[in-house]
């Protein structure tokens, strides 16, 4: 790990973003031993506005607490996607839910439709940001696997830690899906090369 990861988390407010911005933070703090710095911001209209959550990992203490050029950005609708891909690093990850971003600024950009597996795994898009962690953390490897579960069960409601330890293993499976199915798309595309 480099010794500054940013990680911004972006959508609108009441899609969980705040929520899963601390518990990114808390597995990166708490169970993985790294110095962590946590920020949020939200549109004056709660439900519906803008709302971003920064999460700033590192090896050695940090010096400034938000995000200057992330390195991920997770857009959960269009149009966080539109106003933060250019605040990326050149060479960043971009990860957007395909359910609700249509219009995408670059070819690497990774697609997964966070809320429509919400919908039609749990019959809610209530834990779409929970499948979004499990995807972001298999994706960028910025927190183990064992201190995601352990955090997202620690902060959820109570009585709804099957429900999210689900959510968590469906977002995992969709990373893992896209991996394997990008690996497999750029074997073949080298192997018609030759």
């Amino acid at each position: 790990m480099a010794n500054r990861y940013e990680i911004r988390l972006s959508g609108s407010g009441g899609q969980g973003l705040i929520v899963a911005g601390i518990i990114l933070a808390e597995a990166a703090g708490i169970h993985d031993g790294k110095y962590v710095c946590q920020t949020q911001s939200y549109g004056p209209e709660a439900r519906g506005g803008a709302s971003k959550a920064e999460v700033v990992i590192s090896e050695e203490e940090i010096d400034y607490p938000k995000a200057i050029k992330p390195d991920v950005l997770l857009a959960m609708n269009q149009k966080a996607c539109d106003a933060y891909f250019f605040d990326m690093k050149p060479d960043g990850m971009l990860v957007v839910d395909s359910t609700f971003v249509k219009q995408l600024p670059t070819t690497r950009a990774i697609s997964i439709p966070f809320t429509q597996l919400s919908r039609e795994r749990f019959g809610k898009e209530i834990v779409a940001n929970i499948i979004a962690l499990g995807a972001l953390v298999t994706l960028t490897g910025a927190v183990s696997l064992n201190s995601i579960e352990a955090a997202v069960l620690n902060r959820v409601p109570p009585g709804t830690e099957e429900l999210n330890r689900k959510a968590l293993t469906a977002g995992i499976e969709a990373a893992r899906g896209f991996l394997n199915e990008r690996l497999s798309r750029e074997s073949h595309a080298s192997f018609t090369d030759e």
